[in-house]
Parts: C-alpha cells; sequence; structure tokens
C-alpha cells in the first residue's frame, strides 16, 4: 500500500453524521400515450395509476400544467386537473360501460372525444360538462379518434379493431363514410389539408385519402409496422431531409426504430435517419411507439419501447435532447465527468446510460449486446469500463462536449463479466472477473488515454488479457485495486476474499471468516486494511499484513450489497438488500446513521471526488442522490445552542428587573419546567406575589397555558413545589371558563393530580 500523504494526514478529518437526500430520478414514465402542450415546455406522461408533469428543459417532474389535462382511469372516471397545483378539478362518470381506450380535444379545447371499449364514442361539452354526442357504429375497441382542424366541419375520425376509419358528422351523429384500405390497426390520421388525410397502420403502409370523394388517392408501403406518421410543414427549409420541391412529405416511426421521411408524390423513401444500432426488421427493444411533431420547439418526439423520450431537430432529424422515462432494475451506478457533472448508470438492459445532472439530458450508448452488470471509473473521470453478460468488457471515454464513445473492447471470458476495477493512479490496465471464476488483467494503450489520439479512433480497439488466473472455486462477485496499483482483492460466493498481485497475478493471501458469499471488498484509502462485505449480514475490515480480521460490522438484518470508505478512510457506508443505507464509525465499531431511500436492493453506491456526496441506484428503479449534511446540521445546532444561551441571558436580565410576564413567556418557550417554576417561585416571594401570579397566568396565550398544566403535573408529586402547582391551578379554575377549561390538552391529567 502507498503511505498516506503527510499534508492530507494534517488535516484533521471530519467525520459525517448524516446525509440527507437531495434528488431522486424515478420513473416518470412506464407507457402510454404521451401529451406535449401547447407551448412545448410540458409533458404529461402516464406512469401507472398517476400522471406526471415533466418539464422538457430540465427534466424535472413538475405540478403544474399549463393547459387542461383530462385522464381516464380503468374505473370508468374521467378526471380534470387544475393546471396550476395537482389537484382535481372535477371527476365525473365516462358512462362507457368499459375503459376508456383513447381520447382527443377539438382545436378549441372545448369538446373532448372519448373511445371506449365498449365500441362507442363519447364527445363531452368540457364549458358545460355534459355528454353531447353518443356515437354508436363501431366494430370492436376505438383506439384512435380525432377531430377534423376544420370547425365549420363539426367532424370527427375514428379507427377501431376492424382496420377501418369512420367519419362521423356532429351536427347529426351519424357516420358519413367508412375509409377501407388497410388491414391491420390504423395507428395514426394526420390532416394534410382541409381535404387530405394520412393515415398509417401496422400492415406496413401508409395511406393518402381524398374527403372530399373518400376515395384512396395513393398507398405507399414502408416495408415495417408503423406507429406513427407526423406530416412535415408545408413552410420550412427541410433539405437536410431530402425535401428537395413542394409537395406532401411525412415521418414514419416504427418497428425498425429510426425515423424515414418520404414523399408522397413519389412513394419514395427521400431520407432515412442513422442510428447507433444494427437495424432488425422484427420488433424489438428499439422499436419506437410514438412519434410527435412540437411547433412550438421545431423539434419532433418519439418514444421508443424501451421508455425513452428522444427530441429530435425537425429540419435535420438531429438529437436535441433525450430522457429515459423508466430504468427497470438499476444494477450499478457511478459518477462521471472531471467535476462529477455526469453519473452512468448500468440498467437490467445493454444499453449504458449517462445522465447530465444540470439537465437530466441522457445519452443512451449502445455497444454490448447482452445485460451490463457493472462498471467502473478511472480517478479523472473521464474513462469508464463496463462489464456484460455478453461475456465482453468495453473501455468508454467522454469528449469535451460530454459526448461519450466506445473506444476499446475486450473478449475473452467463458461466461458473463460479473466485475470490473479500474487502475487507480495512472489509467494503465482494468481487472475483470467471471462467473467463470476466472481474473484477468487488461492493459490500456497509450492510443486510449491520450486525448488526441483517442479523438482518431473510428472504432473499438481490441483489447487482449495480459494475464489470466482462476481465482475461486465459485462466481467472483467484486474486485477491487489497491490506491497504489500494486494489488488486488477479489470476493466471491465461496465465502472468501482474496488479495492479489497486479503484476502477474499471484496469489499472496486468503481472507477467511464470512459465512456467506462476498458481495463487495474495497481498499481502504489510507490504511492497509481491505473492507469486506457479505450475505451473512455482516462487514468486516482485514490486515492486508497478515490476513486477520480486524473488526465486524454488525447491523444489517440481510445482505449487505456494496461498501464505500467516507470520511478519508475514517468511516464506512454500506449499503444492503433491504433498501438501507448505513454509515459507520471504524474507530468506534459504531452505526452513527440509518438511511432509507430504496424500497429494494441497493446494488449501485458511490462517493464523488469531493467526499461530499453519494449516490445510490436500487432495484425498486430509482437513482437518489445524497448530500452530505453533517457540516450543515453542525451549524444550525450551534446556531441554536447561541441562541438559547442568549435566550437565558434574557430571562436572568428580566427577573432581574422583575419583568414577570415576559420572563414566564420566555421560560415556558424554551421548554423548561424548572426555570418556569423558579420564574413562579420569584413572583410569590414579592410582596402582592399572589396578585402578580394571578395576573400574569391570565394574560399568557393557550398553548402558553397548556404548557404550563404540562409541568404542574410533574410539580404537584413534589411537596416542596405542590403550593406553586396548586396556585397555578387555583388560578386558572378561577379565571378560565368550564368549557375553555376542558378544551386544553392535559386538563385531566393536572386536575387528577391536584385532586389527590
Amino acid at each position: 500500500m502507498a503511505d498516506t500523504d503527510p499534508a492530507a494526514a494534517a488535516v484533521p478529518v471530519r467525520f459525517k453524521s448524516n446525509y440527507a437526500a437531495t434528488r431522486k430520478i424515478e420513473p416518470f414514465y412506464k407507457g402510454g400515450r404521451i401529451q406535449i402542450s401547447r407551448d412545448g415546455k410540458f409533458m404529461f406522461c402516464p406512469c401507472g395509476s398517476k400522471v406526471n408533469v415533466v418539464d422538457v428543459e430540465t427534466g424535472a417532474l413538475l405540478h403544474s400544467l399549463q393547459q387542461v389535462l383530462v385522464t381516464g382511469s380503468r374505473a370508468l372516471l374521467l378526471r380534470r386537473w387544475h393546471w396550476r397545483e395537482p389537484s382535481c378539478e372535477r371527476t365525473w362518470r365516462a358512462v362507457h360501460t368499459a375503459p376508456v381506450a383513447t381520447m382527443a380535444f377539438d382545436p378549441t379545447a372545448t369538446l373532448l372525444a372519448t373511445g371506449g371499449c365498449d365500441s362507442t364514442i363519447k364527445i363531452w361539452d368540457m364549458t358545460k360538462h355534459y355528454c353531447t354526442h353518443n356515437l354508436k357504429g363501431s366494430s370492436g375497441v376505438v383506439h384512435l379518434v380525432e377531430f377534423h382542424p376544420d370547425l365549420s366541419r363539426l367532424q370527427l375520425f375514428s379507427s377501431c379493431i376492424d382496420y377501418k376509419i369512420r367519419i362521423w358528422d356532429l351536427s347529426s351523429s351519424k357516420c358519413l363514410a367508412v375509409l377501407e384500405g388497410h388491414f391491420s390497426a390504423v395507428t395514426s390520421l394526420a390532416f394534410a389539408d382541409g381535404n387530405s388525410l394520412l393515415s398509417s397502420g401496422r400492415d406496413k403502409i401508409c395511406m393518402v385519402w381524398d374527403l372530399e370523394t373518400r376515395q384512396s388517392k395513393r398507398t405507399i408501403p414502408v416495408y415495417e409496422t408503423v406507429e406513427a406518421a407526423v406530416l412535415l410543414p408545408e413552410k420550412g427549409d427541410f433539405s437536410q431531409l431530402g425535401v428537395k420541391k413542394q409537395g406532401l412529405h411525412f415521418v414514419t416511426a416504427g418497428s425498425k426504430g429510426m425515423l424515414r421521411v418520404w414523399d408522397v408524390a413519389t412513394a419514395a423513401c427521400v431520407h432515412s435517419q442513422a442510428v447507433p444500432f444494427v437495424l432488425q426488421e422484427e420488433p424489438s427493444e428499439h422499436s419506437l411507439s410514438q412519434c410527435q411533431l412540437v411547433p412550438a420547439r421545431n423539434e419532433i418526439l418519439t418514444v421508443s419501447m424501451e421508455h425513452n423520450i428522444v427530441f429530435y431537430d425537425a429540419h435535420s432529424l438531429q438529437l436535441r435532447k433525450q430522457l429515459t422515462g423508466y430504468n427497470e432494475e438499476v444494477l450499478d451506478v457511478k459518477f462521471l465527468g472531471p467535476g462529477d457533472s455526469h453519473i452512468v448508470v448500468a440498467t437490467n438492459s445493454p444499453q449504458l446510460k449517462v445522465f447530465e445532472l444540470a439537465t437530466s439530458h441522457c445519452q443512451i450508448l449502445y455497444g454490448h449486446t447482452e445485460t451490463i452488470l457493472a462498471l467502473d471509473v478511472f480517478r479523472k473521470g473521464l474513462m469508464f469500463v463496463t462489464c456484460a453478460k455478453d461475456r465482453s468488457m468495453r473501455v468508454w471515454r467522454m469528449g469535451k462536449a460530454g459526448r461519450v464513445t466506445c473506444v476499446a473492447q475486450g473478449l475473452g471470458h467463458a461466461h458473463g463479466v460479473g466485475a470490473v476495477a479500474c487502475s487507480r493512479l495512472k489509467e494503465s490496465f482494468v481487472v475483470t472477473s467471471s462467473q467463470d471464476c476466472t481474473i484477468k488483467i487488461w492493459n490500456i494503450p497509450e492510443s486510449l488515454t491520450s486525448k488526441a489520439k483517442a479523438a482518431l479512433i473510428s472504432s473499438p480497439e481490441p483489447l487482449h488479457a495480459r494475464v489470466t488466473e482462476r481465482g475461486h472455486d465459485k462466481d467472483i462477485n467484486s474486485v477491487a485495486v489497491s490506491p497504489n496499483d500494486k494489488l488486488l482483492a477479489t470476493g466471491s460466493q465461496d465465502r472468501l476474499a482474496k488479495l492479489w498481485s497486479c503484476s502477474d497475478c499471484s496469489l499472496l493471501g486468503v481472507f477467511s471468516g464470512h459465512k456467506r458469499g462476498i458481495w463487495c471488498v474495497q481498499f481502504s484509502p489510507v490504511d492497509q486494511v481491505l473492507a469486506t462485505s457479505s450475505a451473512d449480514g455482516t462487514l468486516k475490515l482485514w490486515g492486508l499484513r497478515d490476513f486477520s480480521c480486524l473488526k465486524t460490522f454488525e447491523g444489517h438484518d440481510a445482505s449487505v450489497l456494496k461498501i464505500i470508505f467516507v470520511s478519508r478512510g475514517a468511516q464506512l457506508l454500506s449499503s444492503g438488500s433491504d433498501g438501507l443505507l448505513k454509515l459507520w464509525t471504524i474507530k468506534t465499531n459504531e452505526c452513527v446513521k440509518t438511511l432509507d431511500g430504496h424500497e429494494d436492493k441497493i446494488w449501485g453506491l458511490h462517493s464523488n471526488k469531493k467526499d461530499d456526496m453519494v449516490v445510490t441506484a436500487s432495484s425498486d428503479s430509482c437513482i437518489t442522490l445524497w448530500q452530505d449534511v453533517t457540516e450543515i446540521e453542525e451549524k444550525e445546532a450551534q446556531a441554536k445552542q447561541e441562541e438559547q444561551i442568549m435566550k437565558e441571558q434574557e430571562l436572568s436580565n428580566l427577573l432581574h428587573e422583575k419583568r414577570y410576564l415576559k420572563a414566564l413567556g420566555l421560560a415556558i418557550s424554551l421548554d423548561r419546567p424548572h426555570t418556569v417554576l423558579t420564574v413562579v417561585k420569584a413572583i410569590l416571594r414579592e410582596p402582592e406575589g399572589r396578585r402578580h401570579l394571578e395576573e400574569n397566568i391570565a394574560r399568557l396565550r393557550k398553548d402558553q397555558k397548556e404548557a404550563v398544566l404540562a409541568f404542574l403535573v410533574t410539580w404537584n408529586t413534589n411537596s416542596r413545589n405542590c403550593h406553586e402547582a396548586q396556585a397555578i391551578m387555583e388560578t386558572l379554575l378561577k379565571h378560565e371558563a368550564p368549557d375553555s377549561l376542558l378544551q386544553f390538552s392535559g386538563i385531566k391529567s393536572a386536575s387528577a393530580t391536584s385532586s389527590g
């Protein structure tokens, strides 16, 4: 181990006593149709039984709504929500006999159409709050309704599971026409002008309809299941999207997971969006489920099957912003960037997510083909390493603009790679461990660490393991590198931790003592000590010289999944499968704080470089940022103590000046029964003490009188103080009406004590 820095040793260690959750990145979208406010500033995202309002710029969850919002539930109820606060303005029965499947407002937001699973469509007057139309004739679930943008026409368009489009005349409540042509579900309707309609379907075609003749003008094969088609505005420069001349053009989103631009006149695809993943013919996790034009932002919004919400520039389809609606199970998390400005997250997915903490913008990184299990970051914070079930490890680098790219890949393990650790001093090597029970050490070439050379890398460089060693008899759950890069430690399901030399991976010693599998190993940043955590619910500290157990920490009621050193190695922070965090002081073996911030296993735990913030990630899909509030709480306690001293000095002055009323009020506010008793005795010692006491007690507020009542219960049990207690009780009985006296809290116990 490296010797402790003398300068660092001179600075006294500030022990932590508490953390406070300052931010929680939690799921805000779990499927369903997302709506965008007309000003483009807010998204309304269904999430289970609630609707979340998300600020598009910051990605923050908000409560203020900027337009009328109506929701439909499986309880057959419609709710209209207040636009300034998360309160329900009105609730009414949907009249449908089955749940509402779709809804749409007319352009004025005064009429609302609801399509139900009972094959009917209802029209609601949102001003007068009644049902104006009940449209029958659809065959099966009505999953799509749209008003014609021309208000003078009073027409509604709908589609149901018979694949037909119906046109309804709202003035007569009759079906004017049925448009037939699709052979699968119709997924979207868009009006090009007053007389043209674009429809898309899961039958891999889009159709343009003439609303005068109510006939199909053109059928455009798009060769993928289409979930949405959006018409490009007539005005604007869309030359980057292959639009060379006037005419109808539209964008499709579907099973391939990419946006494509089509020319109606030629029925040809004029532009295909570049995507960072391999295209698949069949629906996959990359497939798009929604697509909308947001005119106010000049952007196109898409939603993927993985609940990723992406905003693209409408003129170039370049990515502008990306938000993640749902993370599933979060397996690991680390701070990233020179100033810990980002966090990198491994979820139950082959994709990696990098969140910018200031804006919630999320980069989704493609490369692994199976679930990513673990990750680690190099000391400078610009490079990090991931490992996955696909038996590979990958090295990633963050550029100046915050963009992350994969610069290297290593293959060689026979099973999924479950743990990874980076060198601490320099970006020189990586250690991985696998379910194949082996440890591999990979050298990082200089071409990856140099900024200039790394910028020229176009595809991931292949890495080859320098050393491979069979380390344990069962799965290796954790691996760690010492601060001086000379040692590495492993922890396994075989209940053993082992110490190895980094140079040749030779075994130096074995740590034996845990009763169940070891989940995590960590080197102390200052001492020659190794910390381990286990499924037996304990943490242990081991000496690196003789491999003996120095300390055991007991307190968790479940498996301890992760541990880190904080407070410059003087304290430990641990996370368990019960969703609890525990802060331990090593010197005293004491658990100084237990934090409850998650509802399931906490797999990810990491501290930032300043050691004043911690990030945790859990199976409950939430990521929580914790701030060290020890110093803040100490300052608050000191300020409170100073205020207490000032009040006591003021109380002494008031008693000296015989200002008994103010003294009595101040003593009560200090919540000190003995001080209040001292004031009462001082009053009674005066020549006309009884009268002064009556005057002062009578002028107290009700809450102050209740406090005195609680005090005199205790005084009355002591013969030396019972006279003062009886005097106050007599005063209250004399000056308070019986009804008001009965309203006092504690009057019954006070009366019982006095009568006794």
